[in-house]
């Protein structure tokens, strides 16, 4: 017998050799049809696995990132079954779940495969699931598995066997497939009830230009036809907020080939937002004592080489400039520059916590592929700033970055967060990370405790921390769900090492500080690209690039529409005044596809008696107000950072 361990801290015993799937059913079986995979003392397994030995064991189901990492991969499988049984001869390289579905990258010979191809491909998958088929896991030799790949010419599959080993080779099969994979898999293909393949394209083995373009297919299933019908519901409102269709509709920003790939051109309605975001950073860090520095875009080798920035991070630099017998790189982040101010002057135990806040722009080498919209972009703008702190003071500090974050996601109305707690990789000390395991382990206790005490929702994730201290990665989601990452809060143990940097402490002798590396706005870039989404391009007024539009019934009553812009305009209201020959009716369609915030239509009465005809952007008509009381309706908004809700 073995002693299997659950999440609630029961104990039962099972006979050796017993799966999670037994498991479950000796609990319900209606749990049994719903466990996808299993989790075994920390590894995903397969729920059909036999276990030997004490365990802990945490069943998966769909409710789990794991059972739908799991899902998804199972379906990967289900979909290379059918292509292999409609292409003959397809060889196949790899085939992942994504964070939302899967793809499979595959060889067709002299063979195409074409959009409408994908139908007939999800009429097959739809008849292979309905088989129940079970995913059958058989560990097996190099050898034998090099023969087998051999037989069949597959040098994709011969070229993943070069770097494993005996013990670490299984193959799966389900139907009349079988595959090189480590698992894990679902009990069988019958619990895939929902599917859909979602396009088409093609991907270079091993993401190389040099090597064979492979067609790569696109897909996600679910449990259940309602689940995917909410998701092709989500995916069309997605279609409509893409930023990148939001940003040339309303005038945000452009790119150009001249200028390059990557590099944003902020437009005027793109730099109102830009400003007014600037704005709110600065009111809210003069008010927690922060510092504004400025800083060059380009600074000597010798810099990066100190910070330890260019070991680690030269792929994501641009390459130098020879000038003067020195190379120059451009800024790829602002906290080195920052450390030498710092550095400037002495400091004491009571200049601190020293706090400097920059809205730099900095320059990272992204590849051409990996470049989207304003998501991954070569320059950037960040809402950065840098905290040198005691130790006695960094719970304090890091709780005052974090709530700051909270803040921010009231004005914006972000409801759903999680603050993921990036950890270093102890086997990687030296390579990936700084080697000095002793402060690792104290640092990250350190923001566990901060991040345990002030109750935010987090999670820890094992090998993602900079190379010099653990971090948080901020993932926010969008009014649609759509998950983004916005920020990062960073604790840096090296830096101040690297650069000597020091404080007299209160027993006048020198003390090294900690530094906390924030920016709770991300940058301009990735920041606006996400509220473009979040609100649909129906920005809250105080953020609309413009305000309010007036829209006179004709020219006789242009006077008073001017009238009416000057006092709104001294008031500090983004204002214009559609002063077109067009009937009023196409006036207010117009202005709502501009997602203007407040139309103001002005005729004979309006005029008379010193009045507008107001009407709010998806609410309709509010009816007449005079000026000086819409006046002080939409400053009060404005000023307010009001949601418009």
């Amino acid at each position: 017998m073995i002693n299997i361990s659950f999440p609630d801290g029961a104990v039962r015993q099972y006979e050796n050799g017993v799966t999670a799937l037994e498991i479950a059913k000796s609990i319900s079986e209606g749990l049994a049809r719903k466990v996808l995979a299993a989790s075994v003392d920390g590894q995903v397994w397969d729920a059909t696995r036999p276990i030997y030995k004490d365990a802990a064991l945490k069943l998966l189901t769909w409710n789990d990132p794991e059972g739908q990492n799991t899902f998804w991969h199972s379906s990967a499988h289900l979909m290379a079954e059918a292509v292999e049984s409609i292409y003959p001869g397809v060889k196949f390289w790899v085939g992942p779940a994504l964070e939302k579905g899967f793809y499979y990258d595959m060889d067709l010979g002299d063979k195409k495969m074409t959009e409408e191809d994908l139908l007939v491909l999800e009429k097959k998958m739809n008849e292979l699931a309905k088989k129940a088929s079970p995913y059958q896991r058989k560990e097996i030799s190099k050898s034998d598995a090099i023969s087998y790949f051999s037989e069949k010419g597959d040098e994709y599959k011969l070229d993943l066997l070069q770097n494993l080993q005996d013990g670490e080779i299984t193959f799966y099969s389900q139907g009349g497939f079988t595959d090189l994979c480590r698992g894990p898999h679902i009990p069988d293909t019958g619990f895939i009830k929902a599917i859909k393949l979602t396009g088409i394209s093609g991907a270079y083995w091993k993401g190389d230009e040099k090597n064979k373009m492979l067609t790569r297919v696109y897909g996600i299933t679910f449990p259940n036809q309602k689940e995917l019908d909410e998701y092709l519901l989500m995916l069309e409102e997605a279609k409509k907020r893409d930023h990148r269709k939001l940003g040339k509709e309303l005038g945000i920003y452009t790119m150009n080939d001249d200028i390059g790939p990557g590099l944003i051109l902020w437009m005027p309605n793109g730099t109102v937002i830009i400003e007014e975001l600037e704005k709110l950073a600065k009111e809210t860090e003069l008010e927690g004592g922060y510092k504004r520095v400025v800083t060059p875009h380009i600074a000597k080798e010798n810099l990066y080489l100190t910070s330890g920035h260019l070991p680690y991070y030269a792929d994501s630099m641009f390459p130098p400039m020879e000038m003067d017998g020195e190379k120059y790189y451009l800024k790829a982040m602002n906290c080195p520059h920052h450390h030498k101010i710092y550095d400037a002057e002495p400091k004491s135990y009571r200049d601190l916590p020293y706090r400097l806040a920059e809205y730099g722009t900095c320059y990272r080498y992204e590849q051409s592929g990996e470049l989207f919209g304003l998501m991954r972009v070569r320059c950037l703008h960040m809402n950065d700033a840098h905290i040198y702190c005691s130790k006695e003071q960094f719970r304090q500090e890091f709780k005052a970055v974090n709530d700051m974050y909270l803040k921010y996601f009231e004005i914006f109305g972000i409801d759903k967060y999680v603050m993921r707690l990036s950890l270093h990789d102890p086997e990687k000390l030296g390579q990936k990370y700084i080697n000095e395991p002793e402060l690792w382990l104290e640092t990250e206790e350190m923001v566990r405790n901060v991040l345990i005490e002030t109750g935010v929702p987090f999670v820890e994730v094992k090998g993602e921390g900079a190379f010099y201290g653990p971090k948080i990665d901020v993932q926010i989601w969008s009014a649609i769900g759509r998950e983004f990452t916005l920020a990062t809060n960073q604790v840096d143990f090296a830096q101040p090492r690297s650069f000597h940097l020091t404080f007299t402490n209160k027993e006048n002798t020198p003390e090294i500080p900690l530094i906390i590396h924030r920016a709770p706005l991300g940058t301009h870039e990735r920041f606006i690209g996400f509220l473009l989404e979040h609100y649909a391009g129906k920005f809250p007024v105080w953020l609309a690039p413009l305000q309010a539009r007036i829209l006179p019934i004709s020219d006789k009553f242009m006077d008073y529409a001017v009238a009416v812009q000057a006092k709104l305009r001294k008031a500090g209201v983004r204002v214009e005044i559609d002063d077109r020959q067009e009937k009023i009716g196409k006036k207010i369609r117009e202005t709502e596809l501009m997602r203007v915030p407040y139309m103001l239509v002005v005729g004979e009465k309006e005029m008379n008696e010193n009045q507008l005809s107001v009407r709010r952007q998806g609410k309709g008509d509010l009816g007449t107000q005079g000026v000086d009381a819409f006046l002080e309706m939409i400053t009060d908004e404005i000023q307010k950072r009001k949601s418009g809700e």
